[in-house]
């Protein structure tokens, strides 16, 4: 589905219109969203753009520590768990397929992967950046397959500069479109990957490693 609006989904590099981007809940509370079968992807995009039109916006974000139900449709999550994994440790940015997305700092390429398991983030990149002589690292999940092609270990993306466009339902873990952001202090000897959803009883450990992604994006 190509994208209804050249609209990109840009952080700091230029000031983000507060018109354009409205916050979303997705939480095991929201009694909306209960009340959609969220097992299906075509639903909970219906949910989705149905929200972000009846507010005029482009963009819906939010769910840093948001505790949702959408990951009981897919045991990537809750395979051979002790606890179910249901946390979310990044900002998703919601929009339309193809929308194109900017980096929010200077950074090359550390790794990336096509994850490609049911509700998995489907095509990814790792930036890794060094501010102030510290070295963190930012993930972009849910793109196109065309967002990786081509792409250099170790490549350099200017703060600003196109890095992806978001991919369909097709590849990109069977979600609406959406970007996953997510801030890595230490990434554990990852590539390409990095656990973007965890259980309550390892909160304290990824909620100190994956820190509010919105330091970065200040959307709010």
């Amino acid at each position: 589905m190509k994208t209804l609006s050249s609209e990109p989904i840009r952080v700091l590099d230029t000031p983000i219109p507060n018109s354009k981007y409205i916050p979303i809940d997705l939480s095991e509370t929201n009694n909306a969203l209960n009340k959609v079968d969220v097992s299906s992807t075509e639903k909970l995009g219906d949910f989705v753009n149905n929200y972000i039109k009846s507010h005029n916006a482009t963009v819906a974000y939010g769910g840093y520590l948001e505790v949702r139900n959408i990951y009981k449709r897919s045991q990537h999550f809750n395979k051979q768990a002790q606890e179910e994994r249901n946390i979310h440790l990044g900002i998703d940015l919601w929009s339309e397929t193809e929308t194109p997305i900017y980096t929010p700092l200077e950074g090359k390429v550390h790794s990336f992967k096509n994850n490609t398991n049911f509700g998995d983030y489907g095509p990814t990149i790792l930036l890794e950046h060094s501010v102030a002589n510290v070295t963190f690292y930012t993930l972009y999940g849910h793109l196109s397959l065309e967002s990786i092609q081509g792409l250099m270990i170790g490549q350099v993306f200017k703060q600003g500069e196109q890095i992806a466009t978001l991919g369909d339902d097709t590849v990109n873990g069977n979600y609406p479109p959406h970007l996953h952001f997510q801030v890595i202090k230490d990434l554990q000897g990852n590539t390409g990957d990095y656990p973007g959803v965890c259980a309550r009883k390892d909160l304290d450990f990824y909620s100190r490693n994956s820190p509010d992604p919105n330091l970065i994006l200040k959307l709010f």
